[in-house]
């Protein structure tokens, strides 16, 4: 089968899958995959209370964006004879979902295309030609589609396809280097989840640089001689120079959009507190950590335990902890933005105050684009078990908790804690599995000097 026929076999199974009774699969009451902030339920309860003429953000259900509530609240009310109740958003999940891997697929693309020509450059195209040599884009794209936890995500009535669309926007814009989409992809995606903000420095770095390289410094000693001017930028193998006019056109967009978000946020909820209260109940909801329920973070049991007097110190630590990182890793990894993307997520998705699996379908995705770079990685195998261990143990703990009684909070948090842990060494080994690969090259590079 080629890539199409597969394509088409996973949003098959995805409409069969939603086509099922809510109360026979039951995925959207799982806290693996809604969380406060992304679950239909409760945005479908904040319309009904604006429709009733009572803020959204009355009482705790609803903490999301009102442009999201504008857009998807609609299609929870509509009823359709003979089809389950929540077909309509499901079927816009089921398109993110589509456009999100062909956004994948094209940023493939897009880094092979820019890859092969530098690695030509340093005249090691014998590692492009070689039949190792995999479509990352397709291969990451199918990654996306049949990832189990993307397709639990869509048909469990989540609203993570949705986030995961517009941060593969953003990307797919910077690697274009398009400032205006770009731009719009950051601002709404920052919008409706705020983490993804941090990525303003992988953008910044794509729409200055171009897409991922070798090490720049390999160009300047095979050509020691050669200026940017010899070649236009377009065309260049090497990319030392850095487009500034592309980050004031992105800046300037991000104002533009902004600006608009603003507006629309505002006449949005003017009769229900304005910006103030959406920005305390929606971004404030984030960082203070209210909702204690269970998910497969490790924040909710950390808190529920903590004592009141030190709440406010850890909150600053643990949210303080993924911006320690970003500079790091911006330094180590500015010729490889995607990479350092897919890092900046897979961070923010192991200490963010509500994860879903829907994050790590997103950053294994992106992973995935990166197969011919990370071939020799080490311990794959172990990560492999390791995820599917906690994808199995994670219900059955809730269960021994929630609903059979014989388990306590702790069966539940140790499948978190394994899942967190996991994680940390995907990133960590991912990262030294790149490094090395540009050592490989670099050695290579002075060699056939």
């Amino acid at each position: 089968m080629g890539l199409w026929q597969w394509t088409w076999a996973s949003i098959l199974l995805r409409l069969i899958l939603i086509y099922f009774p809510h109360n026979v699969l039951n995925l959207s009451s799982r806290p693996e995959l809604s969380t406060p902030l992304t679950s239909l339920r409760r945005l479908a309860e904040g319309y009904w209370l604006k429709q009733s003429s009572i803020s959204p953000y009355a009482g705790s259900m609803y903490h999301g964006s009102p442009i999201l509530l504008s857009l998807l609240g609609p299609l929870t009310v509509i009823r359709i004879e003979g089809l389950p109740a929540h077909i309509l958003c499901s079927l816009v999940f089921v398109i993110a979902d589509l456009a999100s891997a062909m956004l994948i697929r094209a940023i493939g693309n897009i880094l092979n295309v820019a890859y092969s020509r530098k690695l030509n450059t340093l005249k090691l195209g014998k590692l492009v030609d070689s039949p190792d040599f995999l479509p990352a884009g397709d291969i990451a794209a199918l990654v996306y589609l049949w990832n189990p936890f993307t397709i639990v995500t869509c048909v469990g009535s989540s609203t993570s396809p949705i986030e995961n669309f517009l941060i593969l926007l953003t990307l797919y814009g910077a690697c274009k280097r398009l400032p205006p989409l770009a731009a719009f992809g950051w601002v709404v995606s920052s919008h409706v989840a705020l983490y993804p903000a941090i990525l303003i420095i992988p953008v910044i770095l794509l729409l200055g640089y171009g897409p991922d390289s070798p090490p720049r410094k390999l160009f300047f000693q095979r050509n020691p001689t050669r200026t940017v001017d010899d070649i236009p930028f377009e065309q260049s193998a090497h990319s030392s120079y850095f487009s500034w006019t592309s980050i004031v056109l992105f800046f300037f967009w991000v104002s533009v959009f902004a600006s608009c978000v603003l507006f629309l946020c505002g006449l949005s909820v003017k009769e229900y507190g304005g910006l103030h209260e959406m920005i305390q109940r929606t971004y404030g909801f984030m960082l203070t950590v209210e909702d204690l329920s269970p998910n497969i973070g490790v924040l909710w049991y950390f808190f529920a335990e903590v004592f009141d007097f030190f709440r406010d110190f850890f909150l600053i630590v643990f949210h303080v902890n993924i911006l320690f990182m970003l500079l790091p890793l911006a330094i180590r990894l500015n010729h490889r933005p995607c990479f350092l993307a897919f890092v900046y997520i897979a961070i923010s998705s192991i200490l963010k105050s509500y994860p879903s699996v829907g994050d790590s379908a997103l950053y294994l995705g992106l992973l995935s684009l990166f197969v011919n770079e990370l071939a020799d990685m080490q311990f794959s195998f172990f990560l492999f078990s390791g995820y599917v261990g906690v994808s199995l143990l994670s219900p059955i703990m809730h269960n021994l908790w929630i609903w059979r009684g014989t388990g306590n909070a702790n069966f539940y948090f140790a499948t978190a804690m394994a899942y967190a842990c996991f994680q940390i060494v995907l990133v960590v080994e991912s990262v030294n599995a790149i490094l090395n690969h540009d050592r490989k090259i670099r050695k290579l590079c002075t060699t056939t000097n």
